[in-house]
């Protein structure tokens, strides 16, 4: 295999380790760097598309790279094993499953060609590394072939100072970024994950296997992620969602995608019982977190922030936590890179929840001594309105391997901080709030210092949430101050009435 190890680039490039960029005594001496073809430079024929294009120029170019299904943190002793092309969730104990990466051959490369091979492929539209989760392909579904991947490109996502915030809300911190995973193709982070598992989905129904469609239980997000990407390769989505509990611009999504929505009188714990019922008696494949393949895709928007700070590493990352997977989706990602000698050190990790769901605050305030799913009640941050997580031992394991930190936020808490926010020109979700309200909490207790740099995971996007916004401002929430309301001003359409409203707004400013 290692005479074979060679990794595709894109068509414009062919990307070769040097030596420096070798492990040393690896016996695979590949010699050159980038190399450019002038030729290849050349617009691609007007009847070839960019699938055929990729096809074209990585035929002939074995990885030797692979990856597997394995308990999740099984004993070392453990044979048990599957493909990635089997159909199943769960390992013979009933516990987690988690997909292993065969790290001896990603080591025959050392930390410096990955980050430079990564780096190479951002901004382009090569067929299918244009992707912030492709980018990383040899990472997520190394086996995969590129015709069998359904991508939007997704990932890549905006990670931007919070100058004001950091300064007037955060008593000078200078060093805070929103990842802001919103800025994606259905407006949240559950795109990184879904391109993997519907990209495999479409490989197993190639490979002719008996997989009709596509299932989850969903508080929102994972559903528009799950219709919009089946939509466009054609395979059925059927989507359980809690009846009355979801946004209306959640709502919409799976519908306007095509989309068998179920609307159904239980709350998400009982819509993930129902499908988890349905999937094992249907051939319809399960697409919720409890799903490991998700979680590869969404480890990448770790590697992107890791990427963006030039490979230097974050003091804290802030994940708002529902269902749990994401809090281990970016343990994996940074470790990973840690492993593979990208970067040195592993980030501290800070999971925020809703005090109306906090299953995970509970356990770790006991200790994590003594666990207990708990009824979610009503939380303006719904997609984490999670009671029962799938993904509790992932999280456990996430943060107690990086003296990880649980914090939680009330619902006053966490639309105040989401104002906040707004106020200083971002436009944030919820479950960002509770994220942001979390940090503001750990900065006045000292915990995070003014000088950490200090990563909050922006979920999904604010306009998914507008109805949550507008009774805030209008002042409409019981039992809620709604201390940084900004409802519009009503006034006669008369210079005068004008004038009077503008002087008393600005009169302070003087």
């Amino acid at each position: 295999m290692a005479a074979n190890l060679y990794l595709s680039q894109t068509p414009c490039y062919s990307f070769r380790p040097s030596r420096k960029h070798l492990v040393r005594g690896n016996p695979n001496r590949i010699s050159s760097s980038l190399e450019t073809s002038s030729t290849q430079k050349h617009r691609r024929p007007a009847d070839e598309n960019i699938r055929q294009e990729a096809r074209r120029h990585n035929t002939s170019q074995p990885h030797g790279l692979s990856a597997k299904y394995v308990p999740f943190n099984a004993d070392p002793s453990s044979t048990e094993e599957y493909s990635l092309d089997d159909v199943v969730y769960r390992s013979r104990s009933g516990g987690l499953l988690d997909v292993q990466h065969d790290m001896e051959a990603l080591k025959k490369f050392d930390g410096q060609y990955w980050k430079s091979l990564f780096d190479s492929r951002v901004g382009k539209t090569t067929w299918p590394y244009g992707s912030g989760v492709w980018s990383k392909k040899e990472w997520v579904l190394p086996e995969i072939d590129g015709d069998d991947i359904v991508s939007a490109f997704e990932g890549n996502s905006n990670l931007f100072w919070a100058e004001r915030f950091g300064k007037e809300v955060l008593h000078g911190m200078n060093d805070f970024w929103v990842k802001h995973c919103g800025i994606s193709h259905t407006g949240s982070f559950k795109d990184l994950g879904m391109t993997v598992l519907v990209s495999q989905v479409n490989r197993l129904r190639k490979m002719k296997r008996p997989v009709l469609g596509v299932g989850c239980a969903s508080t929102g997000d994972t559903s528009a992620a799950l219709s919009a990407y089946c939509a466009a390769a054609g395979i059925p989505a059927f989507v359980f969602l809690p009846a009355n509990r979801i946004s209306i611009a959640q709502l919409v999504q799976p519908i306007a995608n095509g989309a068998v929505v179920l609307s159904l009188d239980t709350d998400f714990d009982g819509c993930m019982r129902l499908i988890r019922e349905v999937t094992a008696e249907l051939p319809i494949y399960l697409a919720n977190s409890l799903n490991s393949l998700r979680l590869e895709g969404q480890k990448t928007a770790a590697i992107e922030i890791l990427q963006q700070f030039d490979w230097e590493v974050p003091d804290w990352v802030i994940v708002p936590g529902g269902n749990l997977g994401n809090i281990y989706a970016f343990y994996k990602g940074f470790k990973m890179c840690q492993e593979l000698g990208l970067v040195d050190r592993m980030p501290r990790l800070v999971c925020a929840q809703a005090a109306n769901a906090n299953p995970l605050y509970l356990y770790y305030k006991s200790g994590w001594k003594d666990f207990s799913p708990v009824k979610a009640n009503s939380t303006f941050a719904s997609a984490i309105q999670i009671g029962d997580p799938v993904s509790i031992d992932r999280a456990v394991f996430a943060l107690r391997s990086c003296d990880g930190i649980v914090e939680e936020a009330t619902e006053e808490e966490l639309m105040d901080a989401t104002s906040l926010a707004d106020l200083s020109g971002m436009f944030i979700c919820p479950h960002t709030g509770v994220a942001l309200s979390a940090l503001i909490k750990l900065r006045e207790s000292g915990v995070i210092g003014r000088t950490d740099r200090t990563v909050v995971v922006s979920t999904a996007h604010g306009l998914k949430f507008t109805q949550s916004k507008t009774a805030y401002h209008s002042k409409e929430i019981a039992d809620m101050a709604c201390r940084y309301a900004n409802p519009p001003v009503q006034v006669k359409a008369d210079f005068g009435a004008v004038m009077d409203v503008l002087k008393k707004k600005l009169s302070p400013l003087e």
